[in-house]
């Protein structure tokens, strides 16, 4: 019957390839008498001959072992004549010319979703549609990224922890510098010279605090923004490398099953002694599958290195660099601490203020003061004002002062606040009790 290449071209050419020390080439042929026309590569294993020259690929028609013409041989020919044949070996190669997107068919588009969903079937309903989760759901690179994914969820919970501190701090350093500015105006108006320079470093300690703690914001913020960058950049990088992945794993895996049936089927026509169209004619839709399931398993493989390489560098990251960041940042928090309480202690001596507390005996003649309140009332209803005489003197200008800070006191000698009680006559006294006695009473 004649060959039945399907649109595909067809191109010859010589390969000269040294076997290894055991006499193979390292392919692996199919085909052959008495079913099939032509002998084809159906595989080519990882590091031999064969696969380091490159020139051969799956699908390949095998038409001569060194100028003998082996087309329409039994394969078990063909291997044993390339095996006992001198080194190098050179075949006469059929190569396929095709486009491997005609071999992504709608079934193998179909199959690639059923291995997709294959994670949320049950065994029995994986079996039946030919799937199997030992191969899909126990690959070790998923486990580690879920890992990983954990991993990213505690960071996260950090980095919203330490950007909460970082903010508030540096609300705290704010009211520092404010309440430093202002101690230190106000020891700028100050005239006593000790208590200027008592503002003065008061107000300086204020600001000193402020000072280092805002450093320790700005060392930390960078801190942050690594998490941030493992967190937000690291891993979804490579979780989109992992999904790119996983999808050249099903198509992989999906032209797997789909030679797997395309096997099962001459099989069985093979046992019922029928002929099959597609293997009469030379099996090229057979060999088509051939070649996408190896440049599949190609892009599997450098996908699969891709990962690896990517999450052995977020674990070293997350075993090494993060931890030398945690680490780093509790360091920053614990000498801001002890700088801050040291800068506390130096500036921890009382501040050196004197205040002049007069006591003053205040005596309040309630009745005088309802009648007078009443008397205002009236006044007011009839127009005119009445204010009676008071009968105390709200300030007693013969009471001796007192004095709360001795001539023993550590502080004295520095006065912030000094008080000249200013002798007053009874007259402008008891014209500034009158004055004080009716301004109660108005309010």
């Amino acid at each position: 019957m004649e060959e039945d290449r399907m649109g595909m071209r067809i191109n010859s050419e010589v390969v000269e390839i040294t076997k290894d020390p055991k006499g193979l080439v390292g392919v692996s042929i199919g085909g052959g008498h008495p079913y099939c026309p032509c002998v084809y590569v159906v595989q080519l294993f990882d590091g031999s001959p064969a696969a380091d020259d490159g020139r051969i690929r799956a699908g390949d028609e095998v038409v001569a072992v060194n100028g003998t013409n082996v087309k329409g041989d039994k394969k078990t020919h063909v291997a044993q004549l390339i095996q006992t044949s001198a080194n190098p070996v050179k075949l006469t190669i059929n190569k396929l010319d095709i486009d491997t997107t005609k071999g992504k068919t709608v079934d193998i588009v179909m199959k690639k979703i059923k291995h997709k969903m294959v994670s949320f079937m049950e065994n029995d309903t994986a079996d039946a549609l030919g799937l199997s989760r030992a191969i899909l759901c126990n690959d070790p690179l998923l486990k580690k990224m879920q890992l990983l994914e954990e991993n990213a969820e505690f960071y996260r919970t950090l980095i919203a922890y330490f950007t909460e501190l970082c903010d508030a701090q540096e609300g705290i350093n704010k009211f520092q510098k404010m309440f430093g500015d202002a101690f230190c105006e106000l020891a700028a108006h100050e005239s006593q010279a000790n208590a200027s320079l008592a503002f003065t470093v008061f107000g300086e300690a204020h600001r000193s605090l402020g000072k280092r703690q805002g450093e320790m914001v700005k060392s930390v913020r960078p801190l942050i923004n690594d998490l941030v960058t493992y967190v937000e950049k690291a891993i979804p990088d490579t979780e989109l490398t992992l999904k790119k992945y996983l999808d050249v794993k099903y198509e992989y895996l999906s032209y797997c099953l789909k030679l797997k049936e395309m096997d099962d089927e001459e099989v069985e026509f093979h046992s019922l002694q029928e002929s099959l169209y597609r293997v009469e004619t030379g099996n090229y839709e057979y060999r088509l599958m051939l070649r996408c399931r190896q440049e599949t398993r190609e892009r599997f493989v450098r996908m699969r290195n891709d990962v690896m390489v990517k999450i052995e560098l977020l674990d070293q990251k997350h075993v090494r660099d993060i931890a030398q960041q945690l680490t780093n940042l509790v360091s920053v928090l614990r000498d801001c601490q002890t700088d801050c309480a040291s800068a506390l202690l130096q500036a921890a001596a009382p501040a050196p203020v004197e205040i002049d507390i007069i006591q003053r005996s205040q005596k309040f003649d309630h009745r005088a003061s309802t009648s007078s309140a009443n008397e205002n009332e009236g006044a007011d209803e009839n127009g005119a004002a009445e204010v009676s005489e008071p009968q105390v003197d709200l300030l007693d200008v013969n009471e001796p002062e007192i004095d709360l800070i001795s001539s023993d006191s550590p502080t004295n000698g520095i006065n912030l606040v000094e008080t000249n009680l200013i002798s007053l006559n009874e007259e402008n006294a008891q014209q500034s009790s009158g004055n004080a006695l009716e301004n109660l009473l108005q309010l």
